[in-house]
């Protein structure tokens, strides 16, 4: 890893810090600390939220397993997020935000118009960052990538050969991600040397693929990728014999317990920094308060019917955080979390 373009990113994440935004972030840190000290009893927000991940689409064209998106599991309508939509949260948040993570679920450059939803956050001056199996980054789509403002660019490599990526990545094709990967490089220094998008490759270690380690690191190198993150997988159903869990309990979020159960290396203490600081917002509207809640269970509110003012602040979504901050353990989704976890190994 290039630790000086590492830096760069981390410097480009603060640059959107004017001093409205930072006023709300010390808000924030001071109401999670009331929250916290008080164990719910005084978990009032009075800071809006400075990162959103909001979802183009909830259409893929991979099968994985692990995924709602790629099992086609989703009790919620798949669909495309509409422009208007976006530009109705951002000029109510936009002030206030400092991140915004397009994506969700599903791959967003299925989304047409995905550069503009990118351009409009930055618009707003707001951090940018995405998630793609890099199967649609053509050289034309590479270069609206750089020319839309794109701050960071995650793309999913979960293999160094197409026998082991397709174990995972199922009806991918490692080519295409190699391919769409040196068309944005290509594209990023033809613009301008040190040109966004930080390039990001994510590589989710499983059982099939934790092998390949010292290869994906060399791939990583002679791709030129500006940062390489090992990722451990999360799943729904650990379990001896599981095909995804690792053989190198430093690749995994699961332990073994004497009883033969698995479950996830977490104490789940009854606080969560994540869901206090942001939100997430699906391709229809619907405000949720977690990245683990995929089908959108726990709904606080929806954009356009609503107010996001009247939702983030709203009696729902303070009686789910007083309810974070008393007894975690028992929201399902958060028995699953890494908010405590150490996801990167």
């Amino acid at each position: 890893m290039n630790r000086a373009k590492w830096w760069a990113d981390r410097w480009a994440r603060l640059q959107p810090l004017n001093r409205q935004r930072f006023g709300n972030v010390l808000r924030l840190h001071r109401g999670f600390g009331r929250a916290q000290r008080s164990q719910g009893g005084d978990a009032v927000q009075t800071g809006w939220p400075m990162s959103l991940s909001i979802e183009p689409t909830t259409s893929c064209n991979l099968r994985c397993p692990e995924c709602p998106s790629g099992l086609r599991s989703f009790t919620r309508p798949t669909g495309m997020l509409e422009p208007e939509t976006l530009d109705r949260l951002l000029g109510e948040v936009g002030p206030w935000l400092v991140y915004a993570n397009l994506y969700f679920q599903g791959e967003p450059y299925l989304h047409p118009a995905m550069d503009a939803l990118v351009a409009a956050c930055k618009r707003h001056g707001v951090y940018a960052s995405t998630s793609t199996n890099a199967h649609f980054l053509r050289p034309e789509r590479a270069e609206a990538i750089v020319e839309s403002g794109l701050d960071r660019l995650i793309v999913s490599i979960d293999g160094a050969s197409q026998g082991t990526y397709e174990q995972y990545r199922i009806g991918g094709r490692l080519d295409k991600v190699l391919e769409g990967t040196e068309n944005v490089m290509v594209a990023k220094h033809r613009a301008k040397p040190g040109r966004q998008p930080h390039v990001v490759w994510q590589f989710l270690v499983v059982g099939p693929n934790e092998h390949e380690l010292p290869e994906i690191e060399r791939m990583a190198r002679k791709a030129g990728v500006d940062e390489l993150v090992i990722k451990t997988a999360q799943l729904d159903d650990p379990r001896d014999g599981h095909p995804l869990l690792t053989q190198n309990p430093k690749l995994r979020r699961y332990d073994r317990h004497p009883d033969g159960t698995w479950h996830l290396r977490n104490r789940l203490d009854d606080k969560c920094w994540r869901m206090w600081q942001g939100a997430v917002v699906t391709w229809d509207g619907r405000v949720v308060p977690c990245c683990f809640d995929k089908d959108a269970d726990h709904l606080m509110g929806k954009v356009g019917e609503q107010r996001f003012e009247e939702i983030w602040f709203g009696s729902a979504y303070q009686k789910f955080r007083n309810q974070i901050f008393t007894a975690r353990g028992d929201i399902a989704m958060c028995q699953n979390c890494t908010e405590g976890t150490e996801v990167y190994a």
